[in-house]
């Protein structure tokens, strides 16, 4: 039925006699002369039937409308000099109709227009619902063609060029809850016994390391019951992968080499190598955030020795209590930036208060070091502690400093959060530009106030620095992320391959010798049986094709997503099952049917 796609004709195929299919973006009835730009999913190509030259297809063009279903033969033609349209890849050449063939038309009207020539907004919940009319458009044609490219691209590489091989992994697991919740599938044929649908492969690539496999990769599906935000999904993607036998500086070279070549390949962009590299505590103090957006400055500044014995107490308070204070240095803020803005009922107090600031004190700087801020601070600030503050700030004239007080997560996601409106605001952020860093050496662990414990900040397979052995509570982890223009967009580590250490982080997060067992016990007893070194890092694929796309949701490079919460418009999922269906799995519902 099909000799080429719509994109692929040129001038090279000037006088033959093609086949094409595709649906109607548009129709055009030019005083007896009718033209339809026929589209599928490489591109467009102008189909022309006139009743002196294809007469045999001119009476069924005249029913055609658009997104109704085409096969066309015809002859490939140049097009007249006037109506070359150098914004198409086949602008060049227009095709005859010898021949229409009508596939399919439309029984009800579309819900929304599909043509690349329309620029309306069409509401994501009709997108959705509507799933497979929108990804005719050209929109999402193009970011799901992306996101085929950039797969191909790391299958090519990690194959051809890195020897590694693709081994799929279980999708019915154990649960083993340490991060999100999971997701739980009842068992049949074992009453009162549940699957899990796995977050990620972690411990099954662990496993294929024991078995000598020393180059695996998989692209992964993971699925994660969490709460949902513009760049998380209950189902996603990675780009899956581990190695034995393999330092930490080995790994990230590897994977330096990886994305540089599929930026190569995707985009056409040669990416500088080596990548910036910050270990944790640097990013935290400088940035605020474990994943700085770096095309941009702002660094934030630590005035908590400056501070600490000041008359106003919001900062020596927050000191005396453990916390920190922590400036914002913002070139040309005075006349940016008014006191409204800081002040209760402020678009900056606000966001700043959504991260649990309790509010905001700034200082402006004049001309000749003179500041400007409420009394309370400008009077109990020595001309010397006027002068280092000035000094460690490299405060101008027209800077306005941001302060924040409080403890030390506090401080941080508060300035974090204004430094990215700021850059924004200010226009400081070069959008054509890439950053990518590495971020490393980690905490193993973080508090979780809510149940007074340990728990593993990135999961507790992550083997400790080397150095700090002796105690694991308070090591620094073998871990390293990958971040992208102030997104996360990779992260992994070195992993405990030796069962004592194991033991140590599993008794580190309150995991009792019983419980381990029960739940790790097959990898623990791996560990007995020569597990080599080895280390691993997965990549959100979802997370990079939108940032390579430009868009600012995974929702638009995913083909069939879930809204945010958690619902499949186009399926309505997820829905009630029959009670038949449920006492077959052993399990009775204790919801209320839905009025």
């Amino acid at each position: 039925m099909r000799t080429h796609y719509c994109g692929q004709i040129n001038s090279n195929n000037i006088e033959e006699t093609v086949n094409l299919c595709g649906w109607v973006d548009r129709r055009r009835d030019h005083g007896g002369v009718i033209f339809l730009d026929l589209r599928d999913r490489s591109g467009i190509v102008q189909i022309v039937s006139d009743p002196e030259r294809t007469p045999d297809s001119y009476e069924i063009a005249g029913d055609i409308r658009n997104e109704y279903v085409l096969q066309i033969t015809g002859r490939v033609s140049r097009r007249p000099e006037e109506s070359l349209n150098p914004k198409l890849p086949t602008g060049e050449i227009e095709i005859y109709a010898d021949d229409i063939r009508l596939l399919n038309g439309l029984g009800k009207q579309l819900p929304f227009q599909i043509s690349t020539a329309e620029t309306e907004a069409v509401r994501e919940e009709l997108r959705l619902k509507y799933r497979y009319l929108d990804l005719r458009r050209e929109r999402m044609t193009r970011n799901l063609l992306l996101r085929h490219e950039v797969v191909k691209a790391m299958r090519r590489f990690l194959e051809d060029e890195e020897n590694f091989i693709e081994v799929e992994t279980p999708i019915l697991t154990r649960s083993t809850p340490e991060g999100a919740r999971d997701y739980l599938v009842p068992s049949r044929v074992h009453a009162g016994e549940w699957f899990a649908l796995p977050q990620s492969p972690q411990l099954f690539k662990q496993m294929l390391m024991v078995s000598g496999f020393d180059r695996y990769y998989q692209i992964a599906r993971c699925f994660r019951d969490e709460d949902l935000r513009a760049d998380r999904q209950p189902e996603f993607t990675q780009l899956d992968m581990e190695m034995s036998f393999m330092s930490q500086e080995e790994i990230l070279e590897l994977n330096e080499q990886l994305v540089a070549y599929i930026f190569q390949k995707v985009k056409g962009v040669e990416l500088p190598l080596p990548f910036p590299r910050l270990t944790y505590a640097e990013a935290m103090e400088r940035y605020g955030s474990d994943k700085p957006d770096i095309r941009f400055g702002l660094e934030l500044v630590d005035v908590s020795d400056l501070v600490k014995d000041s008359g106003f107490k919001v900062f020596s308070g927050a000191i005396a209590a453990g916390g920190i204070v922590k400036v914002l240095p913002i070139p040309g803020g005075n006349d940016a930036i008014s006191n409204v803005r800081i002040k209760p009922g402020g678009d900056l107090f606000k966001e700043a208060s959504e991260v649990g600031a309790k509010g905001l004190a700034y200082i402006r700087v004049k001309e000749k070091g003179k500041i400007d801020t409420i009394g309370a601070i400008k009077d109990n600030l020595t001309d010397e502690q006027k002068e280092e503050l000035l000094k460690r700030t490299n405060a101008q004239p027209g800077h306005l400093l941001l302060f924040a007080a409080d403890d030390t997560n506090t401080v941080n996601k508060t300035l974090d959060r204004l430094r990215l409106v700021v850059g924004e605001q200010l226009g400081l952020i070069d959008k054509d530009k890439t950053n990518l860093l590495w971020v490393t050496d980690f905490p193993m662990f973080e508090w979780n106030e809510e149940e007074k414990r340990l728990e593993a900040l990135h999961h507790p397979f992550t083997a400790p620095h080397p150095d700090d052995i002796n105690d694991v509570k308070t090591a620094r982890a073998q871990a390293y992320d990958l971040v992208f223009n102030g997104y996360e967009v990779g992260g992994g580590s070195l992993r405990i391959y030796q069962r004592d250490v194991q033991e140590k982080v599993f008794e580190a997060i309150g995991l009792s010798d019983e419980e381990a067992d029960n739940k790790f016990g097959f990898l623990l007893e791996a560990f007995e049986y020569g597990t080599p070194p080895h280390g691993g890092i997965a990549y959100g694929l979802d997370r990079l094709v939108m940032l390579l796309a430009g868009e600012e949701s995974i929702r638009d490079v995913i083909a069939f997503p879930k809204t945010q919460q958690a619902k499949c418009l186009l399926t309505n999922a997820p829905s009630e099952v029959n009670k038949k269906q449920l006492k077959e799995l052993h399990v009775s519902s204790i919801s209320k049917p839905k009025s």
